[in-house]
């Protein structure tokens, strides 16, 4: 199983690693919410700039990692997905290998996102930094997991992913208060906000990328990543083992 899992993941990353400039393109559109929103945020830039970069992190993952099924769905309609299925490969890892690559994306961005702000006045706190993307992992996988799920179950029908990938993906990321400040929102907003995993990771980045470690921000953030990997995870392996 970790063979075969390691064998899909290489696989899968071979091309991000032949063809780097994707994940600058990738960027693009974080970076222009962060030189758009970043000058419209209270207080010294600096200030500013903690607060915002990691939601900008964090956002690039979502991005990212919400979009990987439309490899899939490609793999699908080229046959190069069923050629994979007959293959002495293990189900659990044509669907594990895959979600573990969205990693590597998401810490090269991250890296990125970090190195423009820096001539800007933006610091952060290396160890806590590293440890906020461990969280991070864990929510990339499942998200990146359920990716896959909607892909496979829209295969017959390509403007269904699009449809609901970007009717759920909004929503979250507002809901996340990745962009604007949740606390003065009205009552049935933050409620909704409150049942939003996405929330309590952007509030643990936020603590650990500013050093913080010892927040019960912590403890919910690495929680919430650990439910959505985890569903994900099994949800996406149940619908691998069920693909044709």
């Amino acid at each position: 199983m970790l063979t075969d899992t390691m064998t899909v993941f290489s696989r899968e990353l071979r091309p991000t690693l032949r063809n780097p400039f994707t994940l600058i393109i990738a960027m693009v559109q974080p970076l222009v919410f962060l030189a758009l929103f970043a000058p419209l945020l209270p207080g010294d830039k600096s200030d500013a700039l903690r607060w915002f970069v990691p939601g900008i992190v964090v956002m690039s993952c979502l991005f990212a990692s919400s979009m990987t099924g439309s490899n899939l769905l490609f793999e699908i309609q080229t046959g190069s997905h069923e050629r994979m299925l007959v293959t002495p490969l293990r189900r659990p890892a044509l669907l594990i290998g895959r979600a573990l690559k969205e990693i590597v994306p998401m810490v090269a961005q991250a890296a990125l996102i970090v190195i423009v702000c820096l001539p800007f006045g933006y610091r952060l706190s290396v160890g806590g930094a590293l440890f906020g993307l461990i969280i991070l992992a864990g929510f990339c996988v499942g998200l990146g997991a359920l990716s896959y799920t909607l892909a496979l179950a829209s295969k017959h029908q390509e403007w269904l992913f699009w449809t609901v990938q970007q009717t759920v993906l909004f929503p979250i990321l507002l809901l996340a208060g990745v962009l604007l400040p949740l606390d003065g929102g009205p009552g049935w907003l933050r409620a909704l906000a409150a049942w939003n995993p996405l929330r309590y990771v952007v509030d643990a980045e936020r603590a650990l990328f500013t050093g913080d470690v010892w927040r019960s921000t912590t403890v919910t953030g690495l929680l919430a990543a650990a439910i959505v990997g985890s569903l994900g995870l099994l949800v996406g392996v149940r619908a691998m083992r069920r693909s044709d």
